[in-house]
């Protein structure tokens, strides 16, 4: 489980010659839209002053197209993790810091997800338009952030695993985008009702999946604890074989009790995940059926952290959710365990 000296660890992982490249930049100064100074509050509000359209990078594929759906043809967005990457490990390397000092918009994930990049989000944001999809959450202490006791502290970041949690964080940013840029300030908050509108059926969706398997089917577990949220929106009890981050080490002691609660509750299958080595799961299915017990491994993985990739089932953030639920549904609802 996670513990003070692990998320150090998380945090501290950050390519060193990038590191130079941003202090560099913040020193020197970089180009960046216009701003004015809150003199009650002392933060800087970055107003947007181009033609458009506006630069914006993102973290992650779930936070690109939520900008994306927001700004429509008035922002262009680039995403600097694709599929299969893990925002817990991620490390930008000099060409991401560049792009990000570059860009007009940086928008990230937050809550920590990806790592030490949170302080040099802080830094950007002194000099651009910087934004966490997560903050509105932050600021308004929703009660549905969880706050898991081995991650004493800290919020678990994978808020998007509850569309409805999701569709909110879409809700804040289009404000956010809207104070960047107010001339189209009505378009952002209307796009971002159209995909609020979405989500919610994607949320009926998972619903409805989920319930029709029998209560003492419906638990998951799967390489790390990512679906936390989607546990509690949906009725899923939830483990996880690592913590919050992939980072943290495998406990043997909790393998060794997931594969005595697998036994004796009768549960058919876990789950992979796309973006963790799958060995990190076969750990604990090998000795399961070494005691005769046909513990399944679905060949579909889970999309935890994120996207899909293009082409596939799970490439947008509704298809990754309708994708979870469907390979979930399937396998702990197999007859014959």
């Amino acid at each position: 489980m996670a513990n003070r000296a692990s998320r150090r660890r998380w945090y501290s992982r950050v390519d060193a010659a990038a590191w130079i490249v941003v202090v560099s930049c913040l020193l020197v100064g970089c180009t960046a839209p216009s701003r004015t100074d809150d003199e009650a509050g002392g933060s800087t509000t970055h107003v947007y002053k181009g033609d458009g359209p506006i630069h914006v990078v993102c973290t992650t594929g779930q936070v690109a197209e939520m900008v994306r759906r927001i700004g429509g043809d008035r922002v262009a967005v680039e995403a600097l993790m694709g599929p299969g990457v893990d925002p817990h490990l991620y490390s930008p390397a000099a060409s991401d810091v560049s792009r990000l000092s570059g860009a007009d918009a940086i928008v990230y994930s937050g809550l920590h997800l990806e790592g030490r990049m949170a302080e040099l989000f802080e830094k950007l944001a002194a000099r651009r338009f910087t934004v966490a999809a997560t903050a509105g959450l932050v600021e308004r202490h929703d009660k549905r952030l969880r706050e898991p006791p081995e991650f004493a502290g800290l919020y678990d970041p994978h808020v998007w695993h509850d569309a409805a949690l999701w569709a909110d964080c879409a809700t804040d940013l289009a404000t956010a985008f809207g104070k960047f840029d107010p001339a189209n300030a009505e378009q952002y908050a209307q796009r971002a009702k159209q995909y609020g509108r979405e989500l919610a059926e994607v949320d009926q969706y998972c619903r409805e999946q989920i319930a029709t398997l029998p209560e003492s089917r419906r638990v998951l577990i799967t390489a790390h604890d990512a679906f936390g949220y989607f546990g509690a929106a949906y009725g899923l009890e939830v483990h996880g074989l690592k913590g919050i981050s992939t980072e943290e080490e495998k406990d043997l002691g909790r393998q060794e009790e997931l594969q005595r609660m697998i036994i004796q509750r009768q549960i058919p299958a876990v789950f992979v995940e796309s973006a963790v080595a799958p060995r990190v799961v076969q750990a604990l299915v090998e000795p399961v059926r070494d005691q005769g017990y046909d513990l399944q491994l679905p060949e579909e993985p889970l999309y935890a952290d994120a996207l899909g990739p293009a082409g596939s089932d799970a490439e947008s953030y509704a298809g990754m959710l309708q994708h979870n639920a469907r390979v979930i549904v399937t396998a702990l609802g197999r007859q014959g365990s």
